[in-house]
């Protein structure tokens, strides 16, 4: 039986609304199938829709539930952070003062309100490593550059399947103009820096070759090639990726790394949307 339930349509790192990525939230998930899920995550068409659950793990505050138009995630992160402002606005109220805790298909997700932004802590990398010769031709002939222009190459994979490649510049991250059909519906990430003294330290692309798109704003993306970067020792304690340029929008993600090697990655998140759902 069919029944109203609480619905939120969010903007996730952005501070003025459709600037960001879009991501609808189910407040009220109880009784869904996993054919309903999937079924309302194909007709929002957006790239994630996300069902909040009572949790079923001690701890966690809320249970997650995180879809594509085509399957189901273990995690992904501006659902992460949309879903917890959704559920902030909702009425929800962590048991620690501190921080909230997602339960996801990932494990648990510790999510800090700071400065007016949400910030998740990035979870563990499922596969890490150099990308072997196979993927990396896949994503060079995709992306039409030379071997010398990759200045570095990694599995940056926490769920979604993500795996990265660096560019010299964010200039030529820019002007890339994929071949989808050559990445064998890869999932990857390009970066590549700004010069110093700029507003952002890197733009950031992400490639969805199995939809046939480019994602506006990528929070699991930007938070394990964070991780490769401090690994690397690319970065400092704190910088900002922008992301989404080329699709007209104004992603702003901000990073912080903890001595200990915690990555917590951040940003503005904005109501749009407010009502119910019939499901």
């Amino acid at each position: 039986m069919t029944r109203p339930r609480d619905f939120a349509q969010v903007d996730v790192f952005s501070a003025a609304p459709f600037h960001g990525n879009p991501l609808a939230v189910i407040l009220d998930a109880e009784g869904l199938s996993n054919t309903q899920m999937q079924q309302i995550a194909s007709w929002t068409n957006l790239s994630e829709t996300t069902f909040v659950l009572p949790p079923t793990q001690a701890g966690a505050d809320y249970r997650v539930r995180i879809f594509t138009p085509t399957g189901e995630l273990p995690f992904a992160g501006h659902p992460t952070l949309g879903t917890a402002h959704a559920w902030l606005e909702n009425g929800g109220s962590p048991l620690a003062d501190a921080a909230i805790t997602q339960q996801c298909a990932a494990g648990l997700v510790t999510i800090r309100q700071e400065g007016g932004m949400l910030f998740f802590a990035a979870p563990d990398t499922m596969r890490s490593g150099e990308l072997d010769a196979a993927t990396l031709g896949h994503i060079r002939e995709s992306l039409g550059v030379a071997p010398e222009d990759i200045s570095g190459h990694q599995w940056v994979d926490n769920g979604p399947g993500w795996a990265a490649v660096q560019l010299e510049s964010a200039e030529q991250v820019l002007a890339l103009e994929p071949d989808f059909a050559a990445a064998q519906d890869l999932k990857f990430g390009v970066i590549g820096a700004f010069p110093a003294g700029s507003e952002f330290a890197f733009e950031i692309r992400a490639f969805l070759p199995d939809r046939h798109a480019e994602d506006p704003v990528t929070g699991s993306l930007n938070a394990s090639v964070a991780q490769w970067l401090h690994r690397a020792g690319q970065v400092g304690s704190s910088y900002r990726v922008s992301q989404g340029t080329r699709l007209g929008r104004a992603g702003d993600v901000h990073i912080t790394c903890e001595d200990n090697g915690t990555i917590w990655v951040g940003g503005a998140v904005t109501t749009c949307f407010r009502g119910t759902a019939t499901a």
